[in-house]
């Protein structure tokens, strides 16, 4: 699975506004609401907070991929955000994050979403990559970093 195959440039935030996990997930929910890649923002977000109420998706060094599944995505879809300082999200290693990734699919798209899932967490174990993604200053940064990486 290639990531710039589902992340659009239109749904990368960096920063992000937003100094809360809540906050965050909502305003990277509303990227993809803005690009027309979900049909139901209200909906997608409930679907992420209730999959984050059974336990966080903040899965250690500085990152989350919070996620969920709801009829407002026809696809798997992504969004990415780069918090401008780092942000609690109650992850299982206590430290707050800085890279949050977004996916949502529909229901019936399990093995997809499962690979995204896979794929991140695979490239996020790159220190030095992950250290650029936390630097960058630009949607545009943030998406030309991730395409080399994928290319390597």
């Amino acid at each position: 699975m290639i990531l710039t195959q589902i992340l659009q440039p239109t749904c990368i935030k960096a920063p992000l506004e937003s100094t809360g996990k809540e906050s965050a997930i909502e305003e990277l929910v509303q990227l993809l609401a803005q690009s027309g890649q979900i049909s139901d923002p209200n909906n997608a977000f409930q679907a992420i907070m209730d999959r984050e109420q059974q336990r966080s998706t903040g899965i250690g060094s500085g990152i989350a991929i919070p996620h969920g599944k709801s009829s407002s995505a026809k696809e798997l879809v992504m969004a990415l955000g780069i918090t401008a300082e780092p942000i609690d999200f109650e992850s299982i290693d206590n430290k707050p994050v800085k890279i949050i990734v977004l996916l949502l699919s529909p229901p019936d798209c399990t093995g997809p979403h499962i690979q995204a899932l896979a794929r991140i967490s695979r490239l996020m174990l790159d220190d030095t990559f992950k250290a650029k993604l936390e630097k960058a200053a630009s949607p545009e940064e943030v998406y030309g970093l991730i395409s080399a990486k994928e290319s390597e």
